[in-house]
């Protein structure tokens, strides 16, 4: 869903027109503390915020935003100034667009927002207690960070990418290791004691045994 923020409510129906034809649900707030509310209670997954607003103005708004939220925010304005595109962005805005524009721009730079958007979310995997980022590979559990070696993450990492599915060690190590790693099936064995005892928390312990068949992340209780 996508709120816009605009006063002025021509070039607000005007956009809302060209995203609903792109299937988009849009809301609409024509002043910053409707627009405010609106982004609390509605949790949208995009903003496209006016810069002019009544009531409070598009750059607070937008910093209030970024205090509580990671909501990507596309801000409109009809200053075109480098001081002010840039000031905008310091606030926390991910695009900026300066009026008067082409409604296909502004659903285009939408898309391209929400495109960025869920790939930074595809390359963070979590399940239960267990959050990997695979562009940082910084581990946590229970948000707190866990050190682990290159090998050690891998091995994670192959887990959180098949929650609760069995894996054989020749699995493991297929889908964990190139094809330089030196390993045997019961050197995985080592490996993934090594990992239980690093992400193991107040008898949490997610890697289960399956006995003659191999090991499983389990993402839930049984």
């Amino acid at each position: 869903m996508i709120l816009i923020v605009e006063d002025d409510t021509t070039i607000a129906n005007w956009l809302r027109v060209f995203l609903e034809e792109e299937g988009f649900t849009v809301e609409v707030a024509n002043d910053g503390r409707t627009g405010l509310n609106l982004a609390r209670s509605l949790a949208p997954d995009l903003i496209v915020l006016d810069l002019m607003l009544p009531l409070l103005d598009g750059m607070e708004l937008c910093r209030i935003l970024r205090r509580e939220s990671d909501v990507p925010i596309i801000m409109l304005t009809a200053r075109a100034g480098l001081a002010d595109r840039t000031r905008g962005l310091d606030t926390g805005a991910d695009d900026y667009v300066v009026k008067p524009f082409d409604p296909e721009e502004v659903v285009a730079r939408a898309k391209a927002v929400l495109r960025r958007v869920h790939d930074k979310v595809q390359q963070r995997l979590s399940h239960g207690r267990i959050t990997i980022d695979e562009t940082t590979r910084r581990v946590t559990v229970d948000e707190k960070p866990v050190n682990l070696s290159r090998t050690l993450y891998l091995l994670l990492a192959t887990f959180m990418r098949h929650p609760n599915q069995v894996l054989t060690r020749d699995q493991l190590i297929a889908l964990a290791f190139d094809d330089d790693f030196d390993a045997y099936d019961r050197s995985i064995d080592n490996y993934i004691f090594r990992l239980r005892k690093q992400i193991a928390a107040d008898g949490f312990q997610p890697i289960q045994t399956v006995y003659g068949s191999g090991y499983r992340l389990v993402t839930k209780d049984e």
